[in-house]
């Protein structure tokens, strides 16, 4: 029985050209994200806590591809779509701020991959993607547990700036380029979310 699937005019070759070829060297990456601090040795400054929260979800492979897929879902979405996906995510960041420390994060945020695809296969609700972009928000805080109220605003401040930008550039570069796709080119973006997620989870559970 083929599965359902409907993202509406997403173009097909234009369409690989954005998601597909970028799965794959993702792939082979590990999917935790580096945080700018530890690459540059740097004090946190508020300065430095801007440009760490801008950079951090480009970083991360797993969080990169995440906020690609989320614009597949919401080609047929309001803007209003978008706002409660950033708003949970910064639920997400408070909570992680709060009560640091859940097990099993960096699998379950390679899960959302997972998440995703389903929806596209419409086997899940979009619905499930708010509660994985909270948890998303969670793991990005983690990296600035201690740091002063200066450093910490300006870092999730560029947090929201980051992951807003690339999901409304996304998300029109895939409208700009909607012009109707075969089934299989659908299924075949699905598929090459799914397989990273699961990839990313169980080289986190065997790791």
């Amino acid at each position: 029985m083929p599965l359902p699937f409907r993202v509406d005019r997403l173009s097909g070759g234009p369409a690989v050209l954005l998601l597909a070829p970028l799965a794959l060297p993702l792939l082979a990456l590990p999917a935790s994200a580096h945080h700018m601090m530890e690459l540059l040795d740097l004090a946190p400054t508020p300065a430095v806590g801007l440009i760490s929260g801008l950079a951090h979800p480009v970083l991360g492979p797993d969080h990169l591809l995440f906020l690609l897929a989320l614009s597949l879902v919401g080609l047929r979405q309001r803007a209003g779509w978008m706002l409660a996906l950033l708003s949970c995510g910064l639920l997400g960041s408070a909570a992680g701020l709060l009560l640091p420390g859940l097990p099993g994060a960096d699998v379950l945020v390679a899960l959302t991959l997972v998440a995703v695809a389903l929806v596209l296969f419409e086997r899940l609700p979009r619905l499930v993607l708010l509660p994985a972009f909270t948890l998303h928000g969670y793991v990005l805080s983690s990296v600035v547990l201690g740091w002063s109220a200066g450093p910490l605003a300006a870092y999730l401040l560029g947090l929201l700036l980051s992951q807003g930008a690339l999901l409304l550039l996304s998300l029109t570069l895939l409208r700009r380029l909607a012009a109707g796709s075969s089934r299989a080119v659908r299924l075949g973006l699905a598929s090459a979310l799914l397989g990273c997620g699961a990839a990313w989870a169980w080289s986190g559970l065997v790791g």
